[in-house]
């Protein structure tokens, strides 16, 4: 990865995650205003909730992104490697000047034409409740006058109800998770792409403000209340 362009890079990740998801028999399906292969994206960031380690897999198989990321996915097995090769920004948030380093590095990356994504609850959740969304990111979105979109992530069962078993939250190791899915028949992921959102078409909110709004949009597109 070191030593190829960006665009190769963007597609190697792109089949890499593919490739992933299929070897956990992990079908994706999408709806909504879907990025396409034809689209050419740029400076735009990409909102979602949060539910598993797959979440990233999904949304890189569809699109290649650059994550904005806890600090501590480095220490995953594995897949570590291909998100650090991914030029993943990661964010100590246990140090708070860390956030302004963040920010700013992701305004950058936005002018400079990448497509980010970020997950604002700030943690995973089992799929059945919505965290509250943190507002300090977004704010990157703001200064680079940016195209955002927000992303439903649902896992569901065949008979409709959440499929909780794919989850990597609360004291579920990812080893554990990782088995969890390899055990699983046919799970499926759901990625609800929502209309995109011009920043110049919203400037008279601030960022908590749009960040709420975007919040929910993708509860009401998942039928759930905040936690």
């Amino acid at each position: 990865m070191p030593v190829v362009s960006k665009s190769a890079k963007l597609r190697i990740t792109k089949w890499w995650s593919g490739r992933l998801l299929v070897a956990f028999n992990l079908r994706v399906i999408c709806h909504g205003h879907t990025p396409l292969n034809y689209e050419q994206l740029s400076k735009t960031i990409f909102v979602a909730n949060h539910i598993s380690w797959t979440d990233i897999q999904a949304l890189n198989s569809i699109i290649s992104l650059r994550f904005i990321a806890k600090s501590d996915i480095e220490n995953w097995p594995v897949l570590k490697f291909l998100i650090k090769g991914a030029n993943t920004i990661f964010i100590d948030r246990s140090k708070r000047q860390d956030a302004a380093r963040t920010l700013n590095v992701a305004v950058l990356s936005l002018k400079s034409g990448d497509n980010l994504c970020f997950f604002p609850e700030g943690t995973t959740t089992d799929g059945t409740e919505i965290k509250p969304f943190k507002s300090s990111l977004m704010q990157a979105a703001i200064d680079a006058n940016a195209t955002i979109r927000p992303v439903a992530i649902r896992y569901p069962n065949l008979d409709g109800s959440i499929n909780t078993g794919v989850a990597y939250a609360g004291e579920t190791t990812m080893l554990e998770s990782i088995q969890s899915i390899l055990l699983q028949k046919s799970p499926v992921v759901e990625l609800h792409f929502l209309e995109p959102i011009k920043v110049m078409d919203v400037t008279k909110k601030d960022r908590r403000e749009l960040t709420l709004f975007i919040q929910q949009q993708i509860q009401q597109t998942l039928d759930l209340s905040a936690s």
